[in-house]
């Protein structure tokens, strides 16, 4: 089995198409996304600035983090509402959406079980909380619960895109095998 595998991988000379090369390399791609995220959201400040938080972790310090997070749904996103003409609101909000859309797009090529909705979104959620509570505990970010909403929301309508991308697909395919 293996060496057949292998055969039809190099015996036949593949042109080269988009389609082909993300089929083949899905995985990795999906990887190097999940680090540019954890690295943009975990991540963001410069190392020297990153190393003075760490030498300030003390119980103190981390309980902090309890005071200076938002448990209250809606709090964060009715503040960027409301202050919208004086806050980057539209950057934030729409920033923690466009992150996850490639990982609701992503995730159903990954594995086999994410094409499941809500193994997508349950996914997503484990994901993104994760991130929220190293953040609540490790004084690199602050948790908001708003931030898990707009996080999971992206990546829904990252499966909706791969959902009619791949609609789109099977009615293209169906139409060329009919005429």
């Amino acid at each position: 089995m293996k060496g057949r595998r292998f055969q039809r991988r190099f015996s036949k000379k593949k042109h080269f198409s988009l389609e082909n090369f993300f089929r083949e390399h899905v995985r990795l791609i999906f990887f190097l996304y999940l680090l540019v995220v954890i690295k943009v959201i975990i991540f963001k400040y410069p190392l020297e600035q990153l190393r003075a938080i760490a030498a300030t972790w003390e119980k103190e310090v981390i309980l902090e983090g309890l005071d200076t997070a938002n448990f209250t749904l809606f709090k964060t996103i009715r503040m960027y509402i409301d202050y919208s003409y004086k806050l980057n609101s539209f950057e934030n909000l729409a920033g923690n959406i466009v992150v996850f859309i490639p990982f609701g797009f992503l995730l159903p090529y990954v594995m086999k079980w994410g094409r499941n909705f809500f193994v997508m979104l349950l996914n997503a959620f484990v994901f993104v909380l994760g991130i929220e509570v190293f953040q609540l505990f490790s004084a690199f970010g602050a948790f908001d619960v708003d931030d898990i909403l707009l996080n999971c929301f992206g990546a829904v309508l990252g499966y909706m895109a791969y959902h009619a991308y791949e609609t789109v697909k099977k009615w293209r395919h169906n139409k060329k095998r009919r005429g």
